[in-house]
């Protein structure tokens, strides 16, 4: 799957119409966090990330995103200027979705069947 994935990030990223840099502000504890706290500004973007994608929905957008790996992002943000302290947690690309676009068949299902009592 993720031989698969990977590739699939790059090319929706390089073909969308655009593409979002959602930079947040750090504090000195999200990437050594003392407590719940700390971690406040990142799930914190984490949330606007979400509203992003929903709202891009709503308009009939497709959206898709991919996580920076190692030094990425710190690089992302020295290139763009970003403040130090500032950091990237994703890229989002969005648009629309192309005319040879492949629909993913949702698998349904019963709840009934997927809930368990007492047990794993």
């Amino acid at each position: 799957m993720y031989a698969v994935a990977m590739p699939r990030q790059y090319s929706m990223l390089m073909n969308a119409s655009h593409i979002i840099l959602p930079f947040f502000k750090s504090n000195s504890g999200v990437m050594n966090p003392t407590s719940v706290s700390s971690l406040n500004p990142l799930s914190s973007i984490w949330c606007v990330i979400e509203n992003i994608f929903l709202a891009a929905t709503a308009e009939g957008l497709a959206c898709s995103m991919r996580i920076p790996v190692e030094k990425e992002g710190e690089n992302v943000a020295k290139i763009l200027g970003a403040p130090e302290n500032y950091l990237l947690p994703c890229y989002i690309g969005l648009g629309y979705t192309s005319e040879d676009n492949i629909e993913v068949e949702q698998v349904k299902y019963n709840a009934e069947e997927k809930m368990h009592y007492g047990k794993w």
